[in-house]
């Protein structure tokens, strides 16, 4: 079956909104702080570990339909105590990055109070979800638009003037793979095609082989355009003092009348990746709950409210360069389960050859080794307190289980 390319503009324009999001408004300050303009290269190599994890969890979506993420996938495929790993670093790293997006809402949009308005926009995106809102492939395009727009004005007018001359630059190439892997988390939103939420209709194997590389490749060339812009008007050193490069960039190209369009285009870009972070949270949480790995009397608003406060403290608890690393490092253990998984898929199931999965896999691994040590820290050790208090709470059920069976024998 032949798919048109409105097919595949679509299915591109319903993942975009999900991955032009903090990484773009904000995740070139603490990258800028590391590699300097070693940022640039280092896209390339975020840009093809992301097409190589996509690949993986777009054949394992369609091998296993309607269940929790990569979660559901590496249970299917490696176990019990492996899909409880891959459920805790992927938790870690949603809500890490739920931090992320909301800080970045902050700093552009109440840049007084970054954390005050980050929080608003925790609640306001929560109780938009819950309301029954979605980003439906309109409402997704018009965002792409939107964001695009404002993106390209802001290029614009990074090359259009003639930068002051930096008072040094920052970073060094030592950090150009662990930039890669703080970077990685720019593209991470890839699964709002690949691997979509339930209920929702899956794209066909057809379509995804044109509109994953592309919506990969399009991000890449968004991020490289306007890395380089702000880098040019700025400077390494100034831009990894930056809590709003984008708007600082403007503000330095004389161009400070275009703000109100980067804090609306800011705003909408926060609302949109963080319904899809929460979302793909609240997914593994379910599917957690549905396997008995977490209480099964936990219900849909009960799950919502737990991750709208696990975002919450994230966003209390870690800055926003700790929320960018902590979020890259607990995504790119997620995904070295899952490409690990999808490496035992039968040949049936693949529309990608093994050795996606395998250079996704070692990829992953080499990136999250490679992030700033607190970040990496920080993210093994959720990774330890979740899978521990996952299976913790599983041995108690089991136990409770077996007593209410063998009660009604002893009377």
């Amino acid at each position: 079956m032949t798919h048109t390319p409105r097919e595949i503009a679509g299915t591109v324009a319903l993942g975009l909104p999900a991955v032009l999001g903090a990484g773009v408004f904000a995740g070139f300050a603490p990258a800028a702080g590391l590699a300097g303009w070693w940022v640039l290269p280092a896209l390339a190599l975020s840009a093809f570990a992301a097409l190589c994890s996509a690949f993986s969890t777009a054949d394992q979506s369609r091998a296993y339909p309607d269940v929790g993420g990569g979660y559901g996938y590496v249970r299917a495929q490696l176990g019990v105590w492996p899909a409880r790993m891959t459920a805790s670093a992927h938790l870690v790293g949603r809500f890490a990055m739920a931090a992320a997006v909301a800080l970045m809402f902050g700093a552009y949009v109440v840049p007084d109070r970054p954390v005050v308005g980050g929080l608003a926009l925790v609640v306001t995106t929560a109780l938009l979800g819950a309301a029954g809102f979605r980003f439906t492939t309109g409402v997704s395009a018009l965002v792409s638009v939107v964001v695009l727009g404002v993106l390209a004005l802001v290029v614009a007018s990074s090359f259009a003037i003639e930068p002051v001359p930096s008072a040094g630059e920052a970073g060094t190439v030592n950090e150009l793979v662990g930039v890669a892997g703080l970077m990685f988390t720019a593209f991470a939103g890839f699964e709002r095609i690949t691997a979509p939420l339930r209920g929702e209709r899956p794209h066909p194997p057809a379509v995804l082989k044109i509109a994953i590389p592309v919506l990969v490749g399009l991000s890449f060339v968004v991020y490289l355009a306007v890395g380089a812009g702000v880098l040019r008007q700025l400077g390494s050193a100034r831009l990894a003092l930056s809590p709003a490069p984008l708007r600082d960039a403007l503000v330095a190209a004389d161009s400070a009348a275009l703000v109100p369009l980067v804090q609306i285009a800011a705003a909408v870009a926060g609302v949109a990746v963080l319904h899809f972070v929460l979302a793909s949270a609240h997914r593994t949480l379910t599917g957690l709950t549905e396997d008995g790995d977490l209480p099964t009397r936990l219900r849909s608003g009960a799950l919502t409210l737990l991750v709208v406060a696990a975002a919450a403290l994230a966003v209390f608890l870690m800055p926003l360069a700790t929320a960018f690393g902590v979020a890259a490092c607990g995504t790119l253990f997620y995904y070295a389960f899952t490409n690990a998984s999808a490496r035992v898929l039968l040949q049936n199931d693949r529309t990608w050859p093994m050795r996606t999965a395998c250079l996704g896999l070692g990829l992953s691994v080499l990136l999250a080794m490679s992030l700033p040590v607190p970040a990496m820290l920080i993210s093994i050790a959720g990774l330890g307190a979740g899978t521990g208090l996952i299976g913790l709470t599983s041995a108690l059920r089991g136990k409770r289980a077996a007593s209410r069976l063998r009660t009604p024998q002893a009377r």
